[in-house]
Formats: structure tokens, C-alpha cells, sequence
């Protein structure tokens, strides 16, 4: 789509539900990590409160709830973000010009670099 055209009523449709696919996309992955991440990690907190000294007397149940609750949150805006930004690079990518979608390395640029001095160097 040209910078000069008009945007269509069907065009914004489109761009729409593709943000509403990727999004319910990421909120799946996101749940997913996130219940995998709260088992993972409610095992051991409650294993090692159970079993370790210092645990016992330090780690009360709310303490052990914001570990398990930390690494779900996390696990969850990791896998979410990660899934909605790989369909904007592919897009981004897709529509960038010809000139930035050649990202090989020619060298032209490395044989006129100037050296650094001697002690720089190993």
C-alpha cells in the first residue's frame, strides 16, 4: 500500500482482526508459560519450606505466594510479548524496502576502516 493512497474501511478491517488474532494468540502462550511457570515453581518453594531450616523459619505463605505469583507474572509477559512481536517483525520486515532487506555483509566498509593503534590491539 502506497504512502499516497487512501486507507480503506476494508484495510483497517484487516489490520484489526490480525491484532485481534495476535493478540488472543499471546494471551494463550502467555497462560500457558504462566501455568507452567507456577508449577515449576510452586514445587520446590513448597518442597524447600518444607525440608530446608532456613526456609521454614523465613518463608511464610505469603512470602511463598509472591515467589510462585513473581515467576508466573513473569513467565506470562514474557511468553506474550514474545509472541505478539514476532508477527510485527515478520509484517515489518515483509514491508520494509528492498534497499534494508539485504542485511549481508559485502566488506567494502571493513577494508577502509582505520586500524586502531598497536596497543589496542591483542
Amino acid at each position: 500500500m502506497s504512502s499516497t493512497a487512501t486507507v480503506t474501511r476494508a484495510h483497517l478491517e484487516n489490520k484489526l482482526a490480525l491484532a485481534r488474532r495476535c493478540s488472543r494468540e499471546a494471551t494463550l502462550a502467555g497462560a500457558k508459560a504462566a501455568a507452567i511457570a507456577t508449577v515449576a515453581s510452586a514445587v520446590p518453594t513448597l518442597a524447600s519450606v518444607r525440608m530446608l531450616p532456613w526456609a521454614k523459619a523465613n518463608l511464610n505463605p505469603t512470602g511463598q505466594a509472591l515467589i510462585v505469583c513473581t515467576v508466573a507474572g513473569m513467565a506470562y509477559f514474557v511468553a506474550a510479548d514474545k509472541t505478539i512481536l514476532s508477527p510485527a517483525r515478520k509484517h515489518s520486515y515483509e514491508s520494509a524496502p528492498d534497499h534494508l532487506k539485504d542485511t549481508s555483509f559485502h566488506g567494502a566498509a571493513a577494508a577502509t576502516r582505520p586500524r586502531p593503534p598497536a596497543f589496542f590491539r591483542p
